[in-house]
């Protein structure tokens, strides 16, 4: 199978390990060292796509939330096993398993699989960006909103904005644009690549929370940066829109 064809199969494993126990909130949760939560489930999913990756891509490297980096290849899957956790354990069904695929910085393809919500997305630099919604596919692109004072804003946390000296500029870009609305985690960004939602910006990300989504925002047509504008996922934040709104985001941010 290609690529594409191996993500998916990897986004069915994981659908077919957390969504019964989400379903039956039916696991075990611990904290690990940085006061975060982790369930087993994190866990087993993570182990199981890993065991897969290397049955059908044993020259691969792999980076994951739960079980750190192996491998020296440039090409790399990046794998956040569930994105949400604290959705998770609460029943909140905005949880995903989000897998990346890397050579080197040049993302490949993004894979976000939320199975309580009934939605997967997926993208490629070359094929576009697709949503699976009831059993359906369909392209997807950003909007074409072009103003603030026009443009739906999604965020997560206020708190990370203020510990990264930036709550004020944030606060600031709120009050310009048209609409506010926390949806968080990778559904933020998911949105952005529908043409839901016109800005996403969090402050405060691990690299395993963000190379699944850039691949998906950018093969849409959006972009993606930390918020200081450099690109991808290898910053500790990010900012995506739809593009047109991209620099005036950036400036309220500075």
């Amino acid at each position: 199978m290609d690529d594409l064809e191996l993500a998916h199969y990897l986004a069915d494993k994981a659908d077919a390990l957390s969504l019964p126990a989400f379903r039956a909130q039916d696991f075990s949760v611990s904290q690990k060292p940085d006061m975060t939560p982790v369930t087993d489930v994190d866990r087993a999913v993570e182990h199981a796509l890993r065991e897969i990756i290397v049955d059908n891509r044993p020259d691969d490297s792999l980076y994951g939330e739960e079980f750190g980096a192996s491998g020296e290849s440039a090409r790399r899957w990046i794998i956040d096993p569930i994105d949400g956790t604290k959705n998770f354990v609460r029943g909140v069904p905005v949880y995903a398993t989000l897998i990346g695929l890397y050579e080197g910085a040049t993302p490949l393809l993004g894979m976000v699989s939320a199975p309580a919500l009934g939605r997967r997305w997926w993208g490629t630099p070359d094929g576009g960006a697709f949503l699976r919604f009831d059993g359906d596919d369909r392209q997807i692109s950003v909007s074409e909103v072009s103003e603030l004072a026009d443009a739906s804003l999604a965020f997560s946390s206020l708190s990370g904005w203020r510990d990264l000296g930036r709550r004020d500029a944030f606060i600031s870009l709120t009050d310009q644009v048209w609409r506010l609305r926390g949806y968080g985690d990778f559904w933020s960004y998911m949105l952005v690549a529908e043409g839901a939602v016109d800005i996403a910006a969090e402050p405060e990300l691990e690299l395993y929370d963000m190379a699944a989504l850039v691949p998906i925002v950018q093969a849409a047509g959006g972009v993606f940066t930390d918020v200081d504008g450099r690109p991808g996922p290898f910053g500790p934040n990010a900012v995506a829109s739809n593009g047109h709104l991209h620099q005036a985001a950036l400036e309220k941010l500075a």
